[in-house]
């Protein structure tokens, strides 16, 4: 089988070898597993690999080098305008010499593989939906086209489209699905946590604007204010991240907020088994990894109700939930510091429910879909 991914993930190369962006690369070298000869289509740089950053793990496979688009400038946008008819035939072609096709969205490339699946409607096809599906979510246009596209059973036909929740009165095409970083050998009994002495909390993402990081640090600020021992480990990079560096020190955090960057999934794990909180107050999900490898050993998410992260949460009663303005957010987390034994249950369920979702329990269901 000819395995053809369409996506927007920049890569690069070095000694002979792809690498992408290390939580997108890991979830497709699952399913690498499964085919014969793979092809991409992607934009790449040559830059060197970064920390975030890891290889494909196959022996044929063949990429094709894209323009990325973008239309974030007016110079931006005519220059991409340009290259679309390019890429475009370059997605035909590839289309054409595959036997399963798979698309990453949303994402401009992965608009464009959107549109020139409609061609085949007989081939085999997935596609991997990795934004809000939550049908009235406030998204960009493009996404919501996508979206539509996907759904469409007249438009897009022998098609699996994986998205993150279950919602109602979706078409055939759509089949809710999750994702996955630790294996079923890396479970194990989360040590127990105390909540009443020093909190470790922790915040794991792009410092962008969408993932809200200065409300993580202000959060923990305000603890610290009110006399509670308290430490926040901010994991990612970002446009935002001077800013960030530049407020903790403006309002003299430097003691109990630290900045570590990128860092390798080891380090990341080994930060989770003793934290007591992960922050994650986005703007808008998926399915967040940040949470589910949280919950994973027993770190309680406190996360905005965006996405299928309600559906993660149990509502509540896994992870705590923060809607409104910061100030309400950071009552809410007040207000459960106070109950130890409900923190404690808290943890204990949010374990449990994210120990099913295993990479092993993800490698069959991706076996499947292979061979539908």
């Amino acid at each position: 089988m000819r395995f053809l991914i369409i996506t927007h993930v920049m890569h690069k190369r070095q000694n002979k070898q792809w690498f992408g962006y290390a939580p997108y690369v890991r979830e497709m070298n699952v399913w690498l597993k499964y085919v014969d000869d793979v092809e991409v289509v992607a934009p790449c740089n040559n830059g060197q690999p970064a920390h975030i950053d890891m290889a494909y793990q196959h022996s044929a496979m063949t990429f094709t080098k894209i323009p990325s688009i973008a239309f974030t400038s007016f110079k931006r946008a005519m220059i991409s305008l340009l290259a679309i008819p390019k890429i475009s035939i370059h997605i035909f072609k590839a289309c054409l010499r595959a036997d399963h096709i798979h698309l990453r969205c949303p994402g401009n490339i992965g608009l464009l593989g959107c549109l020139v699946q409609i061609f085949f409607p007989h081939k085999l096809k997935t596609a991997k939906y990795a934004g809000n599906w939550q049908p009235k979510a406030k998204q960009p246009l493009s996404f919501r086209f996508q979206k539509w596209v996907l759904s469409n059973t007249f438009l897009t036909k022998n098609i699996k489209v994986l998205v993150y929740g279950h919602w109602e009165n979706q078409s055939k095409n759509i089949k809710p699905f999750f994702t996955a970083t630790f294996r079923d050998s890396e479970i194990e009994i989360p040590v127990k946590r105390e909540y009443l002495g020093d909190l470790k909390f922790v915040f794991m993402g792009s410092l962008v604007e969408g993932k809200r990081p200065l409300w993580a640090i202000k959060i923990v600020e305000a603890l610290h204010r009110q006399a509670r021992k308290v430490t926040l480990d901010i994991y990612g990079d970002g446009i935002l991240r001077n800013d960030l560096e530049q407020y903790i020190r403006d309002n003299h955090l430097e003691r109990i907020v630290t900045c570590y960057g990128n860092q390798r999934i080891a380090v990341i794990k080994e930060s989770l088994k003793t934290a007591h909180f992960l922050i994650l107050p986005s703007k808008s999900e998926g399915w967040p990894k940040a949470v589910a490898e949280a919950m994973f050993f027993g770190c309680i998410p406190i996360a905005t109700p965006v996405s299928c992260v309600p559906e993660m949460l149990g509502n509540g009663k896994r992870g705590i939930l923060i809607a409104g303005e910061l100030d309400g957010a950071t009552n809410a987390v007040k207000e459960h510091l106070s109950d130890q034994t409900r923190l404690q249950h808290m943890s204990v369920a949010a374990t449990k429910w994210s120990q099913y979702y295993t990479l092993d329990v993800f490698e069959k269901e991706i076996s499947k879909l292979i061979s539908y």
